[in-house]
């Protein structure tokens, strides 16, 4: 079995949309990458792990005088000369980007691409915002030369309660800036596939390879950082078990999952809805780092790109 760890690092203001909370403070734009990442860093190094983290362009496009995206750019500049994966997130996060017009699409994937390359040279793999994919997005990917997409998330449960919670806030009249991706992804393969480049969700012949969101099998309930963290001892024992009897789990966690609601002054009401924020930061990592060492002591452990080569061989 293989496990590959990744990490998106959507910044507070991505969680302010998603609750239709309008404008995130303009004090905790970076706060993400200045103290979330540096914990999630450390406890990955202790447990001797390569990862993959999946950069927002935006966040580490500096210019001269711009000290905050500066810091940033050099703290993943370190992981990756340290072996670690930098992914491209797009530039500036649209979770609509998959509906967006061929011109915006390409912008945001070439545009991230380019201040990631120039930071630490080739780019492997995309995650899209929102885990909603189409054929536009993989015909950049191809022109690019990745080897992976991994934005495919087929979790019929995931689906179901991001489309209760956007319910509710339209109801509110606070709509969600997420959106709901296309229901066809639900019933796409849950290991590691080529998909078709018209049609992402199923099989083909594309020249990059599909590295889903981990789901479990039957039920596919997703087993992703988030659900683990605040889930009971005995449901995320029962999580773990149950992605033995996949090939691959792919791990997503997100910063936000290293971040701190009151060291880290993030506000209450973003904290009411966001449930690993009602989390301190040592109950977390002390969370973490259990199921760390319950996943080292079973699984191999790869980077995405790592894992892409060989489905790229197989496929």
């Amino acid at each position: 079995m293989r496990c590959a760890v990744s990490i998106d690092l959507d910044g507070i203001g991505c969680y302010y949309r998603i609750h239709g909370l309008g404008q995130a403070p303009a004090e905790l734009e970076h706060v993400i990458l200045e103290r979330a990442l540096p914990r999630a860093a450390a406890l990955f190094a202790r447990h001797q792990l390569h990862v993959t983290w999946f950069v927002i362009g935006r966040d580490i496009d500096a210019a001269p005088a711009d000290t905050a995206r500066a810091a940033n750019a050099d703290r993943l500049k370190q992981l990756a000369l340290a072996g670690d994966e930098l992914g491209n997130h797009s530039y500036s996060h649209p979770y609509d980007l998959a509906k967006l017009p061929v011109a915006d699409i390409d912008h945001e994937i070439v545009r991230c691409d380019r201040v990631l390359r120039a930071l630490a040279g080739p780019v492997r793999g995309f995650r899209a915002p929102g885990y909603d994919v189409s054929p536009v997005m993989f015909d950049v990917l191809a022109r690019l030369g990745y080897r992976y997409d991994s934005s495919v998330f087929p979790s019929p449960g995931y689906y179901a309660a991001k489309a209760a919670v956007m319910g509710a806030l339209a109801a509110l009249r606070r709509p969600s800036g997420a959106v709901l991706t296309n229901p066809r992804l639900l019933a796409a393969p849950p290991e590691p596939y080529r998909p078709d480049m018209t049609a992402p969700w199923r099989r083909g012949q594309a020249p990059l390879v599909e590295l889903p969101i981990a789901t479990t099998p039957w039920m596919r309930v997703h087993a992703i950082g988030t659900s683990l963290l605040v889930a009971p001892d005995w449901l995320r024992a029962r999580l773990v078990s149950a992605m033995e009897k996949r090939a691959f789990w792919n791990l997503e966690l997100h910063g936000i999952d290293f971040a701190d609601a009151e060291k880290d002054g993030i506000p209450g009401e973003l904290v009411d809805r966001q449930p690993d924020l009602k989390l301190p930061i040592d109950a977390k990592l002390e969370r973490m780092d259990r199921l760390l060492d319950d996943i080292t002591a079973r699984w191999q452990m790869s980077t995405l790109a790592e894992v892409a080569i060989d489905v790229q061989r197989e496929a």
